[in-house]
């Protein structure tokens, strides 16, 4: 049963495929580095459903937070390094410095403040090494809804009506239930 991050954690660290895909992005050495979404929710959502094997996702997501180089080609270049590190992964790599001017927001501070603005509650989370090696959950809007199976939409994607239309054309498109049965999607 998961009940807390360390839970989460744990539940991370005994899938041997998710610490090599995590040790392989520490080797990059980024500044501000996560791996989220995903990567994170699908691990709980299919050990929630009692699913032996992992639901493929369709890309990992690398962000990281460097202000003073957002040339776009270097994501590409990092993207590159990963992909002869560990072929047959599907590595996005984003720097979370220049993302916001992507996605038309005000700028980020740090790659857990663009976590915060996922467009919902059971993505906005991420897995990263600390200098000591040890593995690190962000989850900077709780991790309740994930562990409750519950998709809603972060405070920022209610904050005005653009973005609450977008949450709502994201669960349309995505249409998670019919991979985890279990969810409980709102709108």
């Amino acid at each position: 049963m998961i009940q807390n991050k360390e839970d989460i954690l744990k539940l991370i660290q005994s899938d041997k495929k998710m610490m090599q895909i995590i040790k392989t992005t520490s080797s990059l050495d980024l500044p501000d580095w996560w791996i989220c979404a995903g990567f994170v929710r699908s691990k709980i959502w299919d050990t929630l459903h009692g699913f032996n094997d992992r639901t493929e996702t369709p890309d990992v997501d690398v962000i990281y937070f460097d202000n003073t180089n957002i040339d776009e080609n270097v994501e590409k270049g990092l993207e590159s390094n990963l992909k002869r590190l560990m072929p047959g992964i599907p590595w996005s790599v984003k720097n979370q410095a220049r993302m916001h001017v992507m996605n038309h927001f005000p700028p980020y501070t740090s790659s857990e403040d663009a976590i915060s603005k996922f467009p919902e509650t059971a993505t906005a989370l991420g897995v990263t090494l600390d200098k000591d090696n040890h593995l690190v959950l962000a989850s900077p809007c709780g991790i309740e809804d994930v562990l409750h199976l519950e998709l809603k939409p972060t405070p920022y994607f209610t904050e005005t009506k653009e973005r609450a239309a977008i949450y709502r054309e994201r669960m349309m498109k995505k249409n998670w239930k019919a991979i985890w049965h279990k969810l409980k999607v709102h709108y």
